[in-house]
């Protein structure tokens, strides 16, 4: 029964991006690879991350990337430090486009229909994916602010395993290093 209403809402979804008017031009790959970096932390915003997260193969994702930037719609960056590896940046055409496809508005409309249930299920839902994520031992891609790296230094949001400070904003965004704080 589980699977079939995550199955069903997955279907709805597919279906509600392909009829949209915005996305006519995007192949489902591309909004998900979209979507992802546009939640992603910096840490995070690498091919690499992208394929991991997306669980397809590297050529997949290759072409898709390429096909975002020549849509104008995404921009690789050399990182700073390592020069072999790139960062890759919504351009703001792909954020505006982003802001006016998610959430989806069917999903927006029933989440308020359902009140205070709608938070419920999110809770019940965030742990049914950290349980499958602990039990298959699949990477966890969770918010920083979730992470058991993530700390409060002098205030500020920090992160222990980089060593680095975060912007406030970061600790909202997905990170490819989170893991989940061992239960007290």
């Amino acid at each position: 029964m589980l699977f079939d209403l995550l199955e069903r809402l997955s279907s709805l979804t597919r279906v509600w991006f392909r009829e949209h008017p915005l996305l006519t031009d995007l192949q489902p790959i591309q909004l998900s690879a979209l979507m992802y970096l546009g939640r992603c932390n910096r840490y995070s915003d690498t091919p690499l991350a992208v394929t991991e997260y997306l669980g397809l193969t590297k050529g997949t994702v290759s072409q898709s990337l390429k096909a975002l930037e020549s849509k104008g719609l995404l921009i690789k960056r050399p990182d700073a430090r390592d020069k072999r590896s790139v960062h890759l940046m919504l351009t703001p055409p792909a954020q505006a486009l982003l802001d006016a496809v998610t959430p989806p508005d069917f999903l927006v409309a029933a989440a308020g229909r359902m009140g205070a249930d709608a938070v419920v299920l999110e809770g019940l839902l965030l742990e049914l994916l950290r349980n499958i994520q602990q039990g298959e031992d699949v990477p966890g891609f969770g918010l920083c602010r979730t992470c058991r790296f993530h700390q409060t230094v002098a205030g500020g949001a920090f992160c222990g395993l980089t060593q680095e400070s975060l912007e406030p904003r970061e600790i909202e965004l997905i990170c490819r290093e989170h893991q989940t704080p061992d239960p007290a």
